[in-house]
């Protein structure tokens, strides 16, 4: 769990940034397949569908921001049972910050920094009565990515949320997020995948035709009664719309392309309508204390997508090595949708913890979710020729489950074991369409649907936790094996397109560790580190076996210390380390040819309080000026760059 205090100090303001500085958690780039937007990928395994926010799923592939944050939580292994579908290396939940019935209280932020960077954030609680309150969080902010002018980002966002207590055991709450988005996106660098070279270039996007937009307004309801006696029923349901679209241009930096200047082009728009509904009994039964959690859960997704259409007046043969070349010229005009796709979902859970003894406790869940695919594509041009308007539709549903025994005979510590599963449909990625390759919906090379069956996720994970110096700080540790089967591949019918249906099998295994809380009265912090190995057990193509997985560092770890020097004055840093990352095909074994280098990120951060109002923070990113890559895609045309140098100061007053 990543906590308000420990984001702030750490300066990073997007969701992607502080995930992925964390262990066991790697970077996935957009690609003409899938969606430029946040993509985390946990223990080797894409999640870019597994986020919720506050416990329902969060709909669209967008930029997410921390302004309205409260804490972040990171589960890890298949949850299907919590998560619904997906979620084979585990699931983000974001938790938001809500109106309190409590007290008045505003909070200013002012922000300046290097790279024209510019952020201002309100946070305001009013207690309107004794059983209402009513907060607003709003977000102005703007910069340069550093040393990649003019590539950079602006956004606007807010948070309004309120609550109401019309009797002692009833709670309801209401909260609209509201954001947008205007970035000029930055593509890095290529790379040569026969030469494992770099081909190093300035920002290549033209701020008249590229950018990427997000949006984001989604409107949640909550009610929340306590009937007594452990028992509590509350119905959650959201309503929510996001936009995605975006021109980025990019060198092509394969080798046999030479060096020609190519686009990605997308546009995504998702109404997304979700309702969640969880009886919790905690009480005493049959001798026993249990915490069961019965619910059932509906959601419906519609997805319209399409691209843009470049027409470039100038040549694309252009030295990648001139900054000054003017790169796009022409104009950019936006497509009707290609495709439409709508996905109903309808669950069922039953989950306990029961008491067995004071020294034994054992845990079990099951979940059953059921669903309506249904798909209409546009006429497009395939790889033999045309290909005509298609619908597809068809209905699928699976169970999954988890089963965990914890046995804590010590007062600091305990030791558990878990089994937990997980399920992914075909095209169960909402943001792919018919790429079936990127978690779309497989289709042949004629554009006929290939029923495949779920893929399958099982994790086997052994654990302890104590709290160790007086319960100021918290030990964890875990080795684990996730075995995913059934895998859709890519290969002999094209990856984009058919691919090879429940052909694969891979797994991943390793052991991470976690250290959090307080070192000495002074001296805080927390630190994780995740040692991990990958392999393709069974591939369409013998060649694959025994490959890694793509997009995967073995090894990561991540530290961030904070040392209260006085009572006014605080300061810290964070250490973040990958071990080489290959590229390649996702869930087919990683490719040789393409590897990003190990890197070692050091950040700085120091704190004053002027008095308990007035505060002043200085963030120093990227201290060593490091040069490194987070992410690589497919065939190495796209190498993402991590941020440069940059400083900021910010200003917060509370009153």
């Amino acid at each position: 769990m990543l906590t308000k205090d420990s984001i702030e100090d750490s300066g990073k303001t997007e969701l992607k940034d502080i995930l992925s500085a964390q262990p066991g958690i790697t970077l996935g780039t957009g690609e003409g397949g899938n969606s430029f937007g946040d993509r985390y990928i946990i223990r080797g395994y894409e999640a870019r569908s597994d986020v919720f926010s506050d416990g329902l799923r969060d709909p669209g592939l967008i930029t997410r921001e921390t302004f309205a944050l409260e804490q972040v939580e990171i589960s890890k292994g298949p949850s299907s049972t919590f998560a619904g579908r997906g979620s084979t290396g585990g699931a983000v939940n974001t938790v938001s910050k809500k109106a309190s019935m409590e007290e008045d209280f505003t909070s200013l932020q002012g922000g300046l920094g290097t790279d024209d960077y510019k952020r201002y954030t309100i946070d305001s609680n009013k207690v309107i009565t004794g059983d209402s309150g009513i907060r607003f969080n709003g977000l102005y902010s703007e910069a340069d990515t550093p040393d990649r002018a003019p590539a950079g980002e602006r956004r606007i966002g807010a948070l309004i949320s309120g609550v109401y207590q019309p009797t002692r055991n009833t709670l309801l709450s209401a909260d609209y997020y509201f954001f947008r988005g205007e970035d000029r996106t930055d593509t890095g660098y290529g790379l040569d995948r026969q030469s494992g070279e770099f081909n190093k270039y300035d920002y290549v996007g033209q701020n008249d035709l590229d950018f990427q937009n997000s949006e984001a307004d989604i409107l949640t309801f909550k009610v929340e009664h306590n009937f007594g006696r452990g028992v509590t029923l509350e119905n959650k349901t959201r309503f929510g719309q996001t936009v995605n679209e975006y021109v980025v241009s990019a060198y092509d930096g394969r080798g046999f392309f030479d060096n020609n200047l190519r686009s990605f082009s997308g546009w995504q728009e998702n109404d997304y309508l979700g309702n969640q509904t969880n009886l919790v009994i905690d009480k005493e039964l049959f001798g026993k204390r249990n915490t069961i959690v019965a619910g059932v859960e509906m959601a419906r997704e519609n997805v319209d997508a399409g691209n843009y259409s470049v027409e470039a007046s100038n040549s694309f043969d252009l030295d990648p090595y001139d900054a000054d070349n003017g790169l796009w010229q022409g104009s950019v005009e936006r497509s009707d949708k290609t495709s439409e796709l709508e996905l109903k979902t309808v669950s069922a859970y039953l989950m306990d913890t029961v008491t067995l003894s004071e020294d034994w406790e054992v845990f079990a869940g099951l979940r059953y979710d059921h669903f309506d695919y249904a798909l209409d594509t546009a006429a497009r041009n395939g790889r033999f020729g045309p290909i005509p308007a298609a619908s597809y539709a068809f209905s699928d549903g699976f169970w999954n489950g988890h089963l965990g025994l914890v046995y804590s005979p010590w007062e600091q510590g305990n030791v558990y074991a878990s089994w937990s599963t997980s399920s992914n449909i075909n095209g169960g990625e909402a943001d792919a369409g018919t790429n079936c390759g990127y978690g779309g919906l497989c289709t042949d090379s004629e554009g006929n649907y290939k029923s495949a069956d779920p893929e399958q996720s099982t994790n086997l994970e052994l654990g302890t936790k104590w709290n160790l110096m007086d319960e100021q700080l918290l030990l964890t540790a875990a080795v684990f094996r996730i075995t995913k089967d059934d895998v859709i591949e890519g290969g002999n019918d094209s990856y984009s397109s058919g691919g090879s249906l429940n052909t694969g099998k891979n797994r991943v295994e390793g052991v991470e560790l976690g250290l959090s809380g307080n070192l000495t009265s002074k001296l805080s912090g927390q630190m994780g580190v995740a040692i991990m190995d990958s392999e393709t057990l069974e591939s369409y193509h013998p060649d694959n076996i025994g490959r890694p997985k793509a997009n995967f560092a073995e090894k990561s770890a991540n530290v961030q210390l904070r040392y209260q020097a006085t009572e006014a004055l605080a300061f810290g840093g964070t250490a973040t380390y990958s071990s080489e990352i290959f590229g390649g095909q996702p869930d087919e074994g990683a490719s040789g040819n393409i590897e990003l280098p190990d890197y070692t990120v050091f950040d700085l951060f120091a704190t004053y309080d002027f008095d308990n109002d007035l505060s002043l923070r200085a963030n120093l990113q990227n201290v060593t000026d490091e040069e490194y890559y987070t992410a690589v895609y497919r065939g190495g045309s796209i190498v993402y760059l991590g941020d440069a140098r940059a400083a900021s100061l910010t200003l917060s007053y509370k009153f």
